[in-house]
This record gives C-alpha cells, sequence and structure tokens, in this order.
C-alpha cells in the first residue's frame, strides 16, 4: 500500500441487510465493501482464488 493519504469523503447507499461488508476507515474516509456470490456459479471459491493465481504468475 502507498503512502497516498486518501481524505475524500463520500456518500453511501443503504446497505443490503444479508450481505456482508468490510469497514475500512482511511484519513476520514470510511470504506464500506460489501460481497456477494453468484447463486449459478460452477466455480468454488477455491477454484477462483487458483485460478486468479495461475493468471497473476502468466503475467509475470
Amino acid at each position: 500500500m502507498n503512502s497516498e493519504k486518501i481524505t475524500e469523503d463520500t456518500t453511501i447507499t443503504a446497505p443490503a441487510k444479508d450481505a456482508p461488508a468490510l469497514v475500512k476507515k482511511i484519513g476520514r474516509t470510511t470504506y464500506i465493501v460489501r460481497v456477494h456470490f453468484s447463486k449459478t456459479s460452477k466455480e468454488t471459491m477455491s477454484d477462483k482464488i487458483k485460478r486468479m493465481l495461475k493468471n497473476e504468475i502468466q503475467q509475470m
């Protein structure tokens, strides 16, 4: 992570009640990241991570 300080305030919309969230505060800005998964996906989380790592290695 770089040392750039982020100070811009953001507007947050109403969250979905069942959506998990990560909250991170940087400076005076609070970031809320919601996570969602496709119900129709055929790929497991493990498969997805392996695919992402393979793609990352190929770019090196």
